[in-house]
């Protein structure tokens, strides 16, 4: 009795889940959200890191400029007139908040990483023309032929 207590508390923990666990279809989708969240933290990246060497060509160019040299600067969508030694610190300060904001992005997109990865071996996620490690082309071979001695290769799910 007490096996068949402790058989079934282990298909309740092992095979509830996958009962009530997500379909391949939402399994799917949630990857791609889960891609699309790391593309446009890539991009966020990339958008930062154009305005530091846009700052950067900016502060070096002032730099040679007479201090009370009138420039103007874009704030808000408003052209303000200032001078080169009013802009100059605030240029600098912009510049080190957007690296500091880099900073965070990229560890935002590793931990983003992370969770994809750890996602994709749950779920035994593979992508179109990604071979298995393990057998190129065995596991494709026996999902086909419907052999059922292996449960991992018939729950995995291919992803374009």
């Amino acid at each position: 009795m007490a096996a068949n207590s402790s058989s079934s508390t282990g298909s309740k923990s092992g095979g509830g889940g996958k009962q009530s666990g997500p379909s391949a279809e939402q399994v799917v989708a949630t990857f791609q959200r889960m891609r699309q969240e790391q593309r446009s933290m890539a991009s966020k990246a990339a958008e930062f890191e154009m305005e530091i060497n846009e700052h950067s060509l900016v502060i070096d160019t002032l730099k040679d400029v007479d201090p009370s040299r009138k420039c103007f600067r874009l704030m808000g969508g408003v052209l303000v007139e200032r001078t080169v030694k009013e802009v100059l610190p605030a240029l600098e300060n912009n510049k080190e908040q957007i690296g500091k904001l880099l900073e965070v992005l990229n560890q935002q997109m590793q931990t983003k990483g992370r969770e994809l990865t750890e996602y994709r071996e749950r779920y035994n996620i593979r992508l179109v023309g990604e071979e298995d490690k393990g057998k190129p082309s065995a596991g494709s071979s026996n999902k086909e032929a419907g052999d059922g001695g292996s449960s991992k290769p018939s729950t995995g799910v291919l992803v374009s």
